[in-house]
């Protein structure tokens, strides 16, 4: 799967709500980090390692934002990856970086906030 069409599916799978379409779009040992990792587990580095972990901290983001949507700003490109700018329902934008494995599947990201998440 090249970047667009792993952005693509990102963004529908959230689009619909469908947490096993967004989770499919991450390796089993994706390693992930955001400031919202530190907020609702009270990790301080924000890190988060594996779908189970990384599932649950989506359910919980989806019950903070029960109207949650992307609306995306920019798509930029690099070898084995992409950033991916957007909007969310709350005014927030937010950037996630992407690099993805042999699979095409999210292995690392890193996701900031141009504002503090919860």
């Amino acid at each position: 799967m090249d970047a667009r069409a792993h952005a693509d599916q990102w963004l529908a799978g959230w689009e619909a709500r469908d947490l096993d379409a967004v989770m499919a779009c991450y390796a089993e040992d994706v390693d992930f980090a955001a400031a919202t990792v530190v907020t609702r587990w009270d990790r301080p580095d924000g890190r988060l390692r594996g779908r189970a972990e990384l599932r649950r901290h989506f359910e919980r983001g989806l019950e903070l934002a029960p109207a949650l949507r992307f609306t995306e700003e920019a798509f930029l490109t690099s070898p084995g990856g992409y950033a991916l700018l957007y909007w969310r329902e709350n005014g927030n934008r937010a950037l996630d970086v992407v690099e993805l494995d042999e699979h095409g599947q999210a292995a690392r990201v890193r996701a900031f906030y141009e504002k503090a998440q919860s």
